[in-house]
């Protein structure tokens, strides 16, 4: 491994289909207003909102609503949350939903004491919080983000036509996270693969950097590989606990600060697939897969070895007489295989994107240098269009 890191992550997890009954001890912990944020009504529909809701009554809770946190959170969202907290000096921010809510508790406990414009300072000139934090918990509902363990805030503007991703340090980290498996058993089918690919995404974006012998490949190749088994156990029977719990426990591990330590990493995928988001709204997940092949077909050659070895180690296929130019093709299409497989979206047609978007979707992704090649706005363009 090279070079020289901290590595510290201070959320607890709570793993287990009993892991609801200790949100009870965690609520000594705060005060007594929490915020309790969350969608569009799904939790209330399949019994976890009044699971919740009951702890935190039996608690001596005051509770503030906070419902409507949509898939892709928009800044106006963002806002109202803040001031909702504000207003009400809540002492803890309640998340129960899948990334989506998770960011935006995240993006609302360090915006509702910030005396800046939150968008502004956060997510267009990325600095860190300088005022007081409100601590965050998560309940889990739908895996994909690692939003449960990670610093990672995700936030829509419309009217500027962009979606910006803040990497808050572990201040705003959720402080702790109830894991119930059983609480992805009703996700529907599209949102549920979005997510499995959501996960096989962010282990590729830290996989495929660098070329030094690093421990924490070896570990997202585990990842990859237990990724795509219990995928495909999930998509035949969704209420598989076993499949499901795995899923679970590796959306936690990709994105939880460890995978990319020592590492450079990429995220382009991800800044493309943001800027479909923000003019489309188009479904996180299924923004990444919709590009990625194409994606990975460009940069493959300057990082050969690691799509090589990517074949050989997550996919199984033999090695022996072949090219790692073979083997590197024979990757991706084992990668591509198991995307139809699961029935992820493979364009960006179906999401809502056009020829004549292509440009302003150019214009919104960002340009990162970690990955095996350095974009141009030209290369990002051709890409899309690749991906219609």
């Amino acid at each position: 491994m090279q070079g020289n890191f901290t590595y510290y992550n201070p959320t607890k997890l709570y793993f287990g289909d009993d892991s609801l009954k200790f949100l009870r001890d965690e609520l000594k912990n705060y005060g007594p207003t929490v915020m309790l944020s969350y969608g569009g009504g799904s939790i209330k529909r399949n019994g976890i909102y009044d699971a919740v809701t009951t702890i935190l009554r039996e608690a001596g809770k005051t509770i503030v609503e906070d419902a409507g946190v949509m898939p892709n959170p928009t800044v106006e969202k963002l806002n109202e949350g803040a001031r909702l907290a504000r207003e009400n000096n809540v002492d803890l921010i309640l998340a129960v939903g899948g990334g989506s809510t998770i960011d935006y508790a995240k993006g609302v406990s360090v915006s509702a004491w910030c005396d800046e414009d939150p968008w502004q300072k956060y997510y267009l000139r990325m600095e860190d919080p300088t005022c007081r934090i409100v601590p965050v918990g998560s309940v889990l509902t739908m895996v994909g983000t690692g939003s449960e363990m990670n610093g990672g805030s995700v936030i829509s503007n419309h009217a500027e036509g962009l979606k910006i991703g803040k990497v808050f340090g572990p201040e705003a980290f959720p402080k702790f996270t109830i894991l119930n498996p059983k609480f992805t058993f009703t996700v529907p089918q599209y949102q549920m693969v979005a997510g499995f690919f959501d996960i096989m995404s962010h282990i590729m974006e830290q996989y495929f950097s660098d070329s030094d012998d690093n421990t924490t490949d070896y570990l997202a190749e585990g990842l990859m590989r237990s990724l795509v088994n219990s995928s495909r156990v999930a998509v035949k029977n969704p209420q598989d606990y076993e499949a499901r719990s795995n899923i679970m426990w590796t959306a936690t591990w990709a994105l939880n600060t460890l995978l990319d330590k020592g590492k450079t990493t990429d995220w382009e995928v991800h800044m493309i697939g943001q800027a479909i988001g923000a003019l489309t709204d188009a479904t996180h997940g299924m923004t990444l897969a919709a590009v990625s092949i194409p994606y990975y077909r460009h940069v493959m050659e300057g990082g050969l070895h690691k799509f090589a070895r990517f074949a050989t180690a997550v996919w199984g296929i033999p090695a022996e007489g072949k090219s790692e130019r073979q083997l590197a093709d024979e990757g991706l299409q084992a990668l591509e295989n198991w995307m139809r497989e699961i029935g992820v979206v493979m364009n960006i047609t179906d999401l809502g994107a056009t020829e004549a978007l292509l440009p302003r979707i150019a214009d919104g992704t960002f340009l990162l240098t970690g990955g095996y090649k350095t974009l141009t706005r030209d290369e990002v363009i051709s890409i899309l269009r690749e991906s219609l």
